[in-house]
């Protein structure tokens, strides 16, 4: 041990490599600033990763082979590395990878935060000779949301709507120096130009997630919403939302577990019918087509294949106004003749807490349930909420008629994570599939031609010209009903006129559209199969 330390302060006093592990005390860790997120302190304790500019100067001969990946040699990848260094109290530090800046000559880097309807659409159409790419998603797929809730029943497999980020953009898997990085991000820092991101919880790596920077020209932030719970007590803790994959097996899962429990001896009729109430709380579009999904599942698969209990079996929708309240008059009417002739039972009425087993209302009634899928629209996230920029109403990432972060350079937001500045006098767009397409198409055009005249690099666009502002025109919206109807509402407002169709026909052009919307062709042909087996075999039902 004593020959230990003689022979590494013989190599410090050398000014050996190891001088660039800053080691410190938290208490005296030296700040980044970050015009986002104001000051940026070492991700872990006695870390310093911006003390030392050695840190980010050094390692430059241990390159990985691909540009600008700093890693230790044993490791030639963007894994954080931990080292050990023996000391009289034995202190541990560490240090993170950094996918550092472009060099002169080199492609600019594009960093994209999320892999949502915006970013994906935004990916799939990046001229990759002209600019690099790095993706970072907790994510390593796009979701086909549309068709989510009929996943939830088995009618589509879950691999039907998921769509790999790598297969939209393929570039990330082929190009040396782009990259998709299974992450979240943390923090910005707009003076440097880096991202902060630490690596998503996965039981095969350490409890302690492993934290990087990358390095950017430009940023678009992408990174999504997440669900309204309006603070109500319990939601979180007893809820299921219905906006990822893992949510929708997650729900049928719950499903088909009640359905089985109930058959069991000894179950009494009041745990059959609490367990077999499926409640959704939401009269949006996908409330309303979760409800009438599990409607059809209920009249067409379960009174076959769970004949014992198939009486038990409830839908009750709550809505504390009127259910899809941004289609035609019309539409709603049918909607809520065609959902109750269903079986679905709706009620309006604002929950005001939520517990294990029932809901207490604001009127103070109980409703009792086994299942409770909660989608009564989306927010900011915790990551938006901490950007230190001006927000949208609503609390989105303000941003102007470009999709441009205002005070801050080559930083863009699209998606339901942005909302135009209120000095734009544009209104804030829904937190819909198709805007969030529609912004990624403009944004991405944008990028490839201010690209190729050479405004790709950082604080290189200011002078060049940004074309048209970005103009938002809605095509109209649907939504299924369960039992081969739909709605089409085709205005492009609420208050404008134009065609409104309900029915059968509607149901045909609903599914003709998400069917040619699916991004890849594999995956069309996935939903067709899937759809002509359920009508020909029913749904499956095993609980895997």
């Amino acid at each position: 041990m004593a020959l230990a330390r003689i022979a590494r302060n013989g190599y410090r006093r050398t000014g050996g490599a190891m001088r660039n592990y800053a080691l410190s005390d938290e208490s005296s860790a030296p700040k980044c600033p970050s015009l986002f997120g104001g000051n940026i302190t070492a991700f872990h304790k006695n870390i310093t990763p911006c003390g030392n500019p050695s840190f980010l100067s050094s390692m430059a001969g241990m390159n990985s082979g691909s540009r600008g990946m700093r890693t230790t040699p044993q490791n030639q990848f963007a894994h954080a590395q931990r080292v050990t260094v023996e000391s009289d109290a034995e202190d541990e530090s560490s240090r993170y990878p950094t996918l550092e800046a472009t060099k002169p000559g080199e492609k600019p880097r594009v960093v994209v935060l999320g892999s949502g309807w915006a970013a994906c659409r935004f990916l799939k159409g990046l001229d990759t000779k002209v600019y690099d790419v790095v993706c970072i998603s907790p994510r390593n797929h796009m979701v086909f949301t549309p068709l989510l809730a009929s996943t939830c029943v088995g009618t589509l497999e879950f691999r039907s709507v998921a769509e790999p980020v790598s297969q939209i953009q393929t570039a990330l898997a082929k190009d040396p120096n782009s990259y998709f990085f299974l992450a979240s991000c943390t923090d910005v820092d707009t003076d440097k130009h880096e991202v902060y991101c630490e690596t998503v919880d996965d039981d095969g790596l350490s409890k302690e997630p492993y934290r990087f920077k990358v390095s950017y020209d430009k940023l678009v932030v992408a990174s999504g919403a997440e669900p309204l719970t309006f603070g109500i007590k319990g939601v979180k803790e007893h809820a299921f939302f219905l906006r990822e994959v893992t949510h929708a097996q997650e729900i049928r899962k719950r499903l088909l577990l009640n359905l089985m429990l109930s058959q069991n001896p000894g179950i009494s009729e009041e745990d059959k019918e609490r367990l077999l109430h499926c409640v959704v709380i939401g009269g949006g579009p996908t409330g309303v087509e979760f409800s009438g999904e599990l409607s059809d599942f209920i009249m067409r698969d379960v009174k076959q294949r769970y004949t014992h209990v198939k009486n038990y079996v409830h839908v009750t929708l709550i809505e504390a106004n009127e259910i899809l309240s941004s289609f035609d008059v019309g539409l709603r009417q049918y909607a809520t003749k065609h959902l109750t002739k269903c079986g679905v039972r709706l009620v309006r009425g604002v929950v005001k807490e939520v517990h294990a087993d029932k809901i207490v209302l604001s009127d103070g009634s109980h409703v009792p349930y086994g299942l409770l899928v909660w989608s009564t629209g989306v927010g900011p996230s915790e990551f938006v909420k901490s950007l230190k920029v001006a927000k949208s109403p609503g609390g989105r990432i303000g941003v102007d008629e470009w999709l441009r972060v205002p005070s801050v350079e080559d930083v863009f937001a699209l998606g339901d994570c942005a909302g135009f500045l209120e000095h734009t006098g544009k209104q804030v767009l829904p937190a819909l599939a198709q805007v969030a397409e529609r912004e990624g198409k403009f944004l991405v055009e944008l990028f490839n031609r201010i690209g190729k005249q050479d405004g790709g690099k950082a604080f290189s666009a200011k002078d060049i010209p940004l074309g048209d502002p970005f103009v938002y025109k809605h095509l109209g919206s649907m939504a299924s009903v369960g039992r081969y109807k739909a709605l089409v509402d085709l205005r492009q407002s609420k208050d404008a006129k134009g065609l409104s169709m309900a029915g059968f026909v509607s149901w045909f052009i609903w599914r003709s559209a998400y069917l040619t919307r699916v991004i890849s062709w594999r995956n069309r042909l996935y939903v067709a199969i899937n759809w002509a087996t359920t009508l020909v075999f029913g749904r499956d039902n095993s609980r895997i």
